[in-house]
């Protein structure tokens, strides 16, 4: 009995240590093309495979092409935002190659604990 306990607790802890991983902070700054971040910043196509860590990365196969929304700053430059179809997420930028640039101006916002958050069909998954 006091092994089946143990398990649970264990199962218990990390079930949340991963779910604290998967929620917090990337950056508390970003870039944009505009101040909403609704405009889209660039067209890049993948130049390698990349599957993300958790649900708020994009995962791509090489050629495939994505829409860039921002981009992190200060404390983690190496991570975009971005689409493909109705995909988005996070991918580092090494993985892609700029091919069009729509907006040269570039906006530093605040992040906000929404930018985080897994985002499946049109429901935000707080996990």
């Amino acid at each position: 009995m006091s092994r089946i306990l143990d398990q649970r607790i264990l199962l218990l802890v990390t079930s949340f240590l991963t779910s604290l991983q998967s929620t917090k902070v990337l950056s508390e700054w970003k870039k944009c093309g505009d101040p909403e971040c609704e405009t889209a910043m660039s067209r890049v196509q993948a130049t390698t495979d990349y599957l993300g860590p958790d649900c708020r990365y994009l995962n791509f196969k090489t050629g495939e092409e994505i829409m860039v929304y921002s981009k992190l700053s200060r404390k983690n430059e190496n991570l975009w935002a971005g689409s493909k179809g109705k995909d988005f997420g996070y991918f580092p930028k090494d993985a892609v190659k700029v091919e069009e640039v729509f907006t040269a101006e570039e906006v530093e916002v605040l992040t906000k604990e929404t930018d985080f958050l897994c985002l499946h069909g049109d429901k935000y998954t707080f996990e």
